[in-house]
């Protein structure tokens, strides 16, 4: 009787060992495999960065393409961001009734807005990036815009606009200019506006004196600092899997040693 009450809590014993140990390695490679996933995403993103920036200086060193001629290429190419990032010439004309204020857009650490305005040609209506203005404590006051009218002809480079997540829906159901808005979303402008926007914003050439401070970047995050993110990433996977081998093994030899002391 003794020996099979023995047997049997051997056997139970042996059983939650070998849970604990699954458990163990379930946890170890789930962690381990999600940072490793993390560090090679950054790396991805790396190269992509890199990618842009050659074409992006690819781009600049060709003659700025008419709005007409855009079109025409992304309409050859059945995508518009087939055109992102390529220098452009605009001879169009502004209202200066008009004027869209991008809210929370910090410069130097200054809040402030960027100022967009609506450039129509004989064929085409695009926002247009002014650059950036100063804000006021007052979180009711608006800043003096001095807004573009008329005809005017300038250069840029096209953008597309990344839509990022809004608290709360915007509504533009009263019309007041200068309007504060917390997201581009061209097509509630264009409902706004009566006129079709094309599916991009063109930003002023930084030599252009039109606009305001033109403090844009094409990338906001260089490639060098997605890599520093990826080595962080590896480095982790790395001193977990070291630290889970530890607690498996080093702790249980530990044990050993001071059971035979």
């Amino acid at each position: 009787m003794p020996s099979t009450i023995s047997s049997n809590n051997e056997e139970k014993r042996t059983s939650y060992f070998n849970k604990l140990n699954l458990l163990w390695l379930v946890v170890t490679v789930l962690v381990f495999s999600a940072l490793v996933k993390l560090g090679f995403w950054q790396s991805a993103r790396a190269l992509e960065k890199e990618q842009r920036l050659a074409q992006i200086e690819k781009l600049s060193a060709q003659r700025p393409l008419s709005l007409e001629q855009v079109v025409t290429l992304a309409n050859d190419s059945h995508a518009f961001t087939e055109v992102n990032d390529y220098p452009v010439f605009v001879d169009g004309e502004f209202d200066k009734a008009q004027v869209f204020l991008l809210d929370n857009q910090v410069n130097k650490g200054r809040l402030g807005y960027r100022a967009y305005q609506v450039a129509v040609t004989n064929k085409y209506a695009v926002l247009v990036n002014l650059g950036w203005l100063q804000g006021s404590v007052n979180r009711q006051e608006l800043p003096a815009v001095t807004a573009l009218d008329g005809q005017q002809q300038f250069k840029g480079h096209i953008r597309f606009i990344e839509q990022g997540i809004l608290l709360q829906e915007q509504s533009f159901d009263q019309d007041h200019w200068p309007l504060r808005v917390q997201q581009i979303e061209l097509d509630k402008f264009s409902a706004l506006i009566g006129r079709q926007l094309l599916p991009f914003v063109i930003y002023l050439d930084k030599n252009e004196s039109l606009g305001f401070d033109k403090n844009w970047q094409p990338i906001v995050m260089p490639p060098e600092k997605h890599r520093g993110y990826a080595f962080q990433w590896f480095s982790l996977a790395l001193a977990w899997l070291l630290l889970m081998l530890w607690a498996k093994f080093g702790v249980k030899n530990n044990n050993k040693n001071k059971k035979a002391v």
